[in-house]
């Protein structure tokens, strides 16, 4: 019957790592990503439990702790400019790494090697499934057939758009907006993390790995349009602009945010859905069930992967035995971290004064 052929849409963290275990497994795999390239931006994540084994079995791992930040410790800074900290960062188990997810992204892509097809710029369009297999229509490539489809396109995907419906029937907003940056520059203090806190906001500056990243999460009421950089821009300064930040890398913010040439923007989403499958379409990764705002979503996506491409390659006559085992397996480790994000909110962005003197004052307890 010739090699079976899977459509991922996605070449983030889920799809590329998808790929390369359906490489490996005798599937054709192909990558149609949205965007002309990896994407330079992002916070660091995490690789963690189930993941570091995913990441060892693929041989990844040293390239991993090469590119891996070398943060130990975390500092509050109040509002008055008082430092409360260093609070000791969890080391990492065994061969757990904190890595910018551009990193990341871009490693699990070389990963996968000459094996895979990566289609950049380009975007499906639309998904005509049957009982044998998906039909599928590119913004630039002509149409195609494949055994399976799997959106591993984020929290916006299409795929999910096109197959299981509109983006507002799963993703309910937190109320809290995302931003990152890179600051061009080396960190102050290249072993820590510093957070800025003001009531709804903070600001936080990473040293990531000699050129320092800029975080900003903020409580909003309302969703945006996240391509639109105009607006993304304005909502920063708008919620950040009238403050004042006593950050030394960050001098001027607003020319740093109008400057910056590799924002990412969205909104703090929770997606839910009561099935992940439909015929021979899935979804993986924040597609599927975007997490908490404690990294979780890079590991998981990895683990999902695995799952997904190890449950495919076990049945790949009963698409529907398939999908159920994936899911199955994967929901299990993905809903009990869709909880976290009420903690994380508290901790990160504390909405009022009150709530940010009780985080700083547990903070301040808290062994160093």
């Amino acid at each position: 019957m010739g090699r079976r052929r899977v459509l991922i849409c996605g070449a983030g963290i889920a799809g590329p790592t998808l790929a390369y275990w359906l490489a490996r497994q005798g599937f054709q795999a192909t990558v149609v990503e949205r965007a002309s390239g990896l994407r330079s931006s992002g916070s660091p994540v995490d690789v963690h439990g189930a993941a570091t084994e995913v990441a060892r079995r693929m041989g990844i791992l040293t390239r991993l702790r090469d590119a891996a930040t070398q943060a130990s410790g975390l500092v509050f800074v109040t509002p008055p400019g008082r430092r409360v900290g260093p609070l000791r960062l969890g080391r990492p188990r065994g061969d757990d790494v904190e890595i910018p997810r551009a990193d990341l992204a871009a490693i699990l892509c070389e990963a996968a090697g000459e094996d895979v097809e990566f289609l950049f710029g380009d975007s499906v369009t639309a998904l005509d499934a049957d009982g044998a297999g998906v039909d599928v229509t590119f913004v630039h490539a002509s149409p195609r057939r494949f055994d399976f489809v799997v959106g591993a396109d984020g929290l916006h995907s299409t795929v999910r758009s096109l197959v299981f419906g509109p983006e507002t029937d799963f993703v309910r907003h937190l109320g809290l907006h995302i931003a990152t940056l890179s600051l061009g520059r080396p960190a102050a203090d290249p072993g820590t993390v510093v957070m800025y806190n003001q009531p709804g906001l903070s600001l936080t500056v990473h040293p990531v790995r000699g050129t320092a990243g800029a975080g900003f999460i903020f409580r909003s009421p309302s969703g945006l349009d996240y391509r639109d950089i105009q607006a993304q821009q304005r909502i920063i300064l708008e919620a950040y602009g009238a403050r004042d930040w006593p950050v030394p890398e960050i001098p001027d913010l607003r020319e740093l945010v109008h400057n910056a040439e590799d924002l990412y923007f969205d909104a703090i989403s929770q997606v839910r859905l009561p099935s992940w499958s439909q015929g021979r379409v899935t979804l993986l990764g924040d597609a599927a069930s975007c997490v908490s705002l404690f990294g979780d979503g890079s590991s998981l996506a990895m683990t999902g992967a695995a799952i997904l491409a190890e449950a495919l390659a076990a049945t790949p006559d009963d698409p529907a035995a398939a999908l159920r085992g994936y899911e199955s397996r994967h929901r299990r480790r993905a809903n009990p971290r869709q909880r976290g994000h009420v903690l994380a909110a508290a901790l990160l962005v504390p909405a009022t004064r009150s709530g940010l003197a009780a985080r700083n004052l547990t903070a301040h307890l808290l062994p160093r």
